[in-house]
């Protein structure tokens, strides 16, 4: 059975530790950040959305479709992927957060293999160490679940998954895939050593 799969980049948030900056704006190497994971994730998926609460002009200059948490007022990642099921037009939705430069280029195949393989409708990366709960496919018959999840006041990924049955994918690996940018100091750091 073919399942059809869209992306969505995560640039939501409000970026403390970025002194505010938006983080999918950061420049790594010559580019944002934005446009490092949109080259990654185009080719795995049948097409890109952005999900941002601001800076929606410069967003819409990546040619790809954008759009705001139906929820007001920032409420985590957990609300822009509820948005994201709602308007998708597809089985499921892949979804990374917008700091992440050395996305893998096997995520989607990987995770929809173990969602296959464990009849499951949603799985999720790990790296061998930590959980990554924002690099995930999730089925869009979810999102009632998520929008229950919501209402009730939760906002804990890892802890909506785990209710889901949501399988952790091994990308021990690919450890650096996952290398994300919390401070601008991080993002220094890192072009050194790119």
């Amino acid at each position: 059975m073919t399942i059809t799969i869209s992306g969505v980049i995560l640039a939501g948030g409000k970026a403390r530790r970025m002194q505010g900056q938006d983080k999918g704006l950061v420049s790594f190497c010559g580019k944002p950040m934005i446009a490092h994971c949109l080259a990654r994730l185009s080719p795995q998926v049948s097409g890109v959305s952005i999900n941002t609460n601001r800076n929606f002009e410069k967003y819409s200059t990546y040619g790809v479709p954008i759009f705001a948490d139906e929820l007001p007022d920032f409420q985590g990642p957990l609300s822009g992927m509820l948005t994201a099921l709602k308007r998708a037009t597809t089985d499921y939705v892949l979804f990374i957060p917008c700091d992440n430069p050395f996305l893998s280029e096997e995520l989607c195949q990987r995770l929809l293999r173990a969602i296959r393989e464990h009849n499951a409708q949603l799985a999720y990366a790990n790296d061998g160490e930590r959980d990554h709960p924002t690099f995930c496919l999730m089925s869009c018959k979810l999102a009632p679940e998520l929008e229950k999840y919501l209402a009730s006041g939760e906002r804990r990924i890892l802890a909506f998954m785990q209710q889901q049955h949501a399988v952790d994918v091994d990308f021990s690996d690919q450890k650096s895939a996952f290398q994300n940018f919390n401070t601008l100091e991080d993002v220094q750091k890192m072009e050194k050593n790119a």
